[in-house]
C-alpha cells in the first residue's frame, strides 16, 4: 500500500499556548463529531516536560483546522497519582453509551527509571473530561511486569473489547534501546482485562522498540496495524506495518510495507511516529508526529489501497 503525504496540519507553536501546553502535539487521537468534523486530542508538554491533554477541531473535507482551544482538556495531578508526570493519550472508545479516551499516565521518580501505566478518561458534554476511574486500570501484572504505554482498543460486534498495547521487556535489551513490544488484551466491561501477551514479533536490532499501534479492521475482518518502532541501531522512530488474516491468530511483522517515510527535508525529515488511523468517506487517513516525538506537529496522509 502507499500512503500519500497531504502534509502539516498542526503546527503547534504557530498558536499561543497556555503554559501547559508550551510545545509539541503528540499521539494524535481522533474523536467524530459529525460527518465532516472531528477534534484531534493530543498530547501537549509544559516546560517541565510534563504532558496534558489538548484538542483541536480539524475538517476533514477542507482539511483545515477549525478550532484550536487555548486551554488543556486535561492535566497531571497530585503527586501521588498514577499520571503525576503525565497524560498521554492513546485511543478514543466508544462503548456502552458513553465515550472515553484510553491514555498512558506517567511516573518520573528522581531516584529510579520512569514508568507508564494506563487509565481512562470520560467526555462529558460540551467536551468536559475527567477521570473514570480514579485508578490505573493496566499497571504491573503477572504479564507486564516493567511497564505499560499506549492502547488502542476496538470493540468487536460480540461486545468484546479487544487492546493492544506497549509492554516493556528491558530498560536496555544489550544495545542502549529498550525491548518495548506489542502486548494484547481482552475485556467484557474496559476496566478487568484478560492478559494474553506479546502478539507482534520483535527482532533485537531490526524492530525492539514498538510504541502506539493504531488498528484499522477492513470490512472482511482483516486486521492491519501501524506502529512506531526503533530498531536498536540508533535511528529515530518509523512507522511500520503488521497484519493479521481474519481467522488466523497469528500476525505477521511486515515492516516495509507500511507505505509512509520520513520525507527528504522539513518537519518529519528526521522522524514519523504515534499513528492515528481514521476512516472518511471511503479513504484512510493516518494522523501522525514528526521530528522530536511531535514537537514539529501533525501531518496527515491518505490512501485508497485498503477496502
Amino acid at each position: 500500500m502507499n500512503w500519500k503525504k497531504l502534509g502539516r496540519v498542526f503546527n503547534p507553536s504557530q498558536y499561543k499556548s497556555h503554559e501547559k501546553l508550551k510545545s509539541h502535539a503528540s499521539n494524535p487521537t481522533i474523536v467524530k463529531l459529525n460527518n465532516d468534523l472531528v477534534r484531534v486530542f493530543y498530547s501537549g508538554r509544559d516546560i517541565e516536560n510534563r504532558s496534558s491533554v489538548g484538542a483541536f477541531d480539524f475538517n476533514m473535507k477542507t482539511l483545515k483546522v477549525q478550532n484550536n482551544y487555548y486551554k488543556p482538556f486535561f492535566s497531571p495531578k497530585n503527586e501521588k497519582s498514577f499520571f503525576r508526570d503525565g497524560v498521554s493519550v492513546g485511543t478514543a472508545l466508544n462503548f456502552k453509551g458513553n465515550k472515553y479516551l484510553y491514555f498512558m499516565g506517567w511516573q518520573n521518580p528522581k531516584t529510579e527509571h520512569w514508568r507508564g501505566d494506563i487509565g481512562r478518561l470520560k467526555i462529558l458534554e460540551k467536551g468536559i473530561i475527567i477521570l473514570d476511574p480514579d485508578h490505573a486500570i493496566v499497571s504491573k501484572n503477572e504479564v507486564d511486569r516493567v511497564s505499560v504505554s499506549y492502547p488502542w482498543i476496538i470493540k468487536s460486534k460480540e461486545g468484546l473489547l479487544k487492546m493492544w498495547y506497549g509492554s516493556t521487556i528491558s530498560w536496555n535489551a544489550g544495545n542502549d534501546e529498550m525491548l518495548h513490544v506489542i502486548n494484547y488484551a481482552t475485556s467484557k466491561d474496559g476496566l478487568n482485562w484478560n492478559y494474553k501477551g506479546q502478539v507482534i514479533p520483535s527482532k533485537i536490532g531490526f524492530a525492539q522498540a514498538f510504541s502506539r499501534p493504531t488498528i484499522y479492521e477492513s470490512n472482511n475482518l482483516d486486521l492491519h496495524m501501524w506502529f512506531s518502532y526503533r530498531s536498536g541501531s540508533g535511528k529515530s522512530y518509523r512507522i511500520g506495518y503488521a497484519f493479521q488474516k481474519y481467522g488466523n491468530s497469528q500476525w505477521e511483522l511486515l515492516i516495509d510495507k507500511s507505505g509512509i517515510e520520513t520525507s527528504s527535508s522539513g518537519w518529519d525529515s528526521k522522524m514519523i511516529a504515534y499513528p492515528c488511523i481514521y476512516k472518511y468517506n471511503k479513504e484512510l487517513y493516518m494522523f501522525y508526529n514528526g521530528n522530536q516525538f511531535g514537537k514539529t506537529g501533525i501531518g496527515i496522509a491518505v490512501t485508497n489501497d485498503i477496502d
